[in-house]
This record gives structure tokens, C-alpha cells and sequence, in this order.
């Protein structure tokens, strides 16, 4: 498997592009974190509002305890304080739902802004690499098969652009038919430069 051309300016550019996608993923991941921590920062009203509520609840709880164990007074005086903690747990409450979908907000928003560019650059990248290693592969495994430079040869001549073919000579295809060796070895190389080898 070969996974860099041997030409230096394909191997130079397959280089480039495949340190592109890695840096543009990283990118990508830094800003969904940093997103994802900037949102998180939205649920701090919510923390607070729970730290409020809880301790508003136990302090409003204490106080109607406390009513309840005074001998002679009825529990109906400690009833107003049992009704504002249950309020304050509700406020509470509030504040823990608001984090919670805050933190789920910033979950979804931050794995889209990841996932979505680097699907993108991806999709299109990786397909194209695959075909050349495994183009280059075959082709490397041709060259030093004893029929492979005329397999070389014949893709050279189904794929390769007219203008570089009639620069070889003008009766290359004629010179293939008959088997001419200079030819094949012509062609053959021409195919393998296509794809960066040697």
C-alpha cells in the first residue's frame, strides 16, 4: 500500500492536504469546545437560582419546625412557612431544568458546529484518497509484473489526456497495437507520472 506518490510535487501537495484536513479538524474541535464551554456559561443564572432555592427551602423548612415545636401554637401558623419552602423548591427546580437544558443546548449546538465542517471536508477528501492509495497500490504492483507495463500501458491510453499522449508520439496508439517496447515503456511511465509514481 502506498499512502505518498514518489514524485516530489504530488507527494508535496497529497502532504499539504492531508496536514490541511488535520489542522481544519482541530480547528473545528477547539471551536465546538470553546462554544461549548461559552453556552455552559449561560446556566451559572440557573445555578444560582437552585443554590437560592435549596437554601431558601431548608431555611423556610427549619423556621416551620421550629413554629411547630412551640407548645401551644397551632400548626396552622407554621402552615404559610411549609407552603414558601415548597415554593422555593419549585424555584429550585427552575433553576436545575434551565441548566439541564442549557447544558443539553450546548451539547447539540456544539457537536453540530463540529461534526458538520469536518463531515463536509471529509466526505470529500478521504474518497479521493483512498482512490489514489489504492490506484497507486495496483499501479506499484504493476510495474514490476511481467505483463503490468502493458496493462500500464492500456490505461494510459483509455485515461490519459489527449495532448499528453500526442506529446509522446502521434501514432502512440498504433505503436501500442504492435507491441512496440519503447512505446509500452512510454505509455507506462506516462501512467505512473499521472499518479506521482516513478
Amino acid at each position: 500500500m502506498k499512502l505518498y506518490a514518489d514524485r516530489a510535487p504530488v507527494a508535496i501537495r497529497q502532504l499539504v492536504t492531508d496536514a490541511f484536513v488535520v489542522v481544519w479538524v482541530y480547528a473545528w474541535v477547539r471551536l465546538g469546545m470553546a462554544l461549548l464551554d461559552l453556552i455552559q456559561k449561560l446556566a451559572v443564572p440557573g445555578q444560582k437560582l437552585e443554590g437560592a432555592g435549596d437554601g431558601l427551602a431548608r431555611n423556610l423548612t427549619s423556621a416551620g419546625d421550629k413554629i411547630k415545636d412551640l407548645p401551644g401554637v397551632p400548626d396552622s401558623v407554621a402552615s404559610p412557612f411549609s407552603d414558601a419552602a415548597g415554593a422555593a423548591t419549585s424555584l429550585a427546580d427552575a433553576g436545575r431544568e434551565q441548566q439541564t437544558i442549557i447544558n443539553d443546548l450546548a451539547w447539540v449546538l456544539s457537536v453540530v458546529v463540529v461534526v458538520v465542517p469536518v463531515l463536509l471536508v471529509i466526505g470529500v477528501w478521504l474518497p479521493l484518497r483512498i482512490r489514489w492509495v489504492r490506484r497507486a497500490g495496483s499501479a506499484a504492483r504493476l510495474r514490476t509484473a511481467a505483463a503490468g507495463k502493458d496493462l500500464l500501458a492500456l490505461r494510459a491510453l483509455a485515461t490519459q489526456p489527449l495532448k499528453r499522449l500526442l506529446s509522446l508520439d502521434p501514432q502512440i496508439a498504433a505503436l501500442w497495437r504492435r507491441g512496440d517496447p519503447e512505446a509500452v515503456e512510454a505509455l507506462a511511465r506516462l501512467e505512473l507520472k499521472g499518479l506521482g509514481l516513478r
